[in-house]
Formats: C-alpha cells, sequence, structure tokens
C-alpha cells in the first residue's frame, strides 16, 4: 500500500490494516450517491456483520454477567449478578440501544444496589414497563400513560427525581442517566430545576 500527501511529490509506502465500523447500510448511501463507492470498495475487504441484541437474545445474559464483573473490578464492588425476575426483565426488552445501553442500563443498576443481586427495582422503568406502554407512578406530577406527556415533561420529570435522590449531587445524577454534567446542568437551566 502507497499514498502520497496532497501536494506532495514523493509516495509513502505503509503497511497499515484500517478497522471500520458503522451502523449505516453503506451500500444504500453508495447507491444514494452520499458516500465515495471507491471509498466503500476499498473498506470492504472483510465484514462482519452483527445483528442487533433484540435479535440474539441468549447474550444478554452472557453480557450482562460480563459488564457485572468489570463494574464489580471498577467500583470495588461485589455484586453477584441478577434476580431471575430481572433476568426476565432483561430478556424480554428489545434494546433499542443495543450493547452500550445494555452496559450502561447494568452500571446504573450496579450504582443504585447494595445488596448482592440486581433486582427489577433497580432496572430503568424502560425496561420495567415496556409492554405496558406507562410510566410508573410517582414523581412530581404522578406521571401516567405515555401518551399524556410530551418527552420534555418526561425528561423535567425524570431528572427531578434522579437530583432528589442523589440529594443533588449533579456528578451521580448524571452517571445515572447517562449523560455529562455539563449535558445535566445545560438540562437543569433549560427545566428551571
Amino acid at each position: 500500500q502507497s499514498f502520497m500527501r496532497v501536494g506532495g511529490e514523493r509516495e509513502i509506502k505503509v503497511d497499515v490494516r484500517i478497522i471500520a465500523a458503522t451502523n449505516r447500510d453503506l451500500e444504500a448511501l453508495v447507491k444514494e450517491g452520499t458516500f465515495r463507492k471507491d471509498l466503500y470498495y476499498r473498506l470492504k475487504v472483510m465484514v462482519v456483520e452483527m445483528p442487533p441484541l433484540r435479535d440474539r437474545p441468549e447474550d444478554i445474559l452472557l453480557l450482562s454477567n460480563l459488564f457485572v464483573e468489570e463494574n464489580n473490578r471498577e467500583h470495588a464492588k461485589n455484586i453477584k449478578g441478577f434476580t431471575e425476575e430481572a433476568r426476565k426483565l432483561m430478556a424480554q426488552y428489545s434494546w433499542p440501544g443495543n450493547v452500550r445501553e445494555l452496559k450502561n442500563v447494568i452500571e446504573r443498576a450496579m450504582i443504585l444496589t447494595d445488596e448482592e443481586w440486581i433486582t427489577p427495582d433497580k432496572l430503568p422503568f424502560e425496561l420495567k414497563e415496556a409492554d405496558k406502554g406507562n410510566l410508573p407512578e410517582g414523581g412530581e406530577k404522578g406521571i401516567g400513560a405515555l401518551e399524556e406527556l410530551s418527552l420534555e415533561e418526561m425528561e423535567k420529570a425524570h431528572i427531578s427525581r434522579v437530583l432528589k435522590r442523589f440529594e443533588g449531587n449533579k456528578s451521580k445524577a448524571a452517571r445515572l442517566l447517562g449523560i455529562s454534567r455539563a449535558t445535566l446542568r445545560e438540562k437543569i437551566r433549560r427545566y428551571q430545576l
């Protein structure tokens, strides 16, 4: 392999391998003309297709156990895993955020638990309420059905509950919410919390 710098006069030889990943359909983008055809074929030496997590439910528990072990080491905890009820909830959830979402859910649950086993009450409401189509009762306004709230109202209520849970500690709240402190500060300002 070799290349020439833009404006260069000498060819430079290299021995590299490029590993590229995307969640986009590059072939479709090439057909639309929004991705360069030559680059597509240069990158397409070996393709590894990774189906979404919802299509490989057998991986959920394996990955979950791996993330529990990682978090135990990282946070000096000794959590053994999940109760049967928690495992069932995790297996039936569609995981639209794939492995990243699973990892964040587990980290969040481990931050919240002081016991040996992660129970369903430590999992986010999305998992518990996925089939019901509503949010848990509670919070400032007693949140009911999803269709009665705007996304902003749900986000504001959720951030408010998390801040109360951590007594205003923005670092812990941001970690639980899966956002940066700067993003949390912006949302607090926007929602006047």
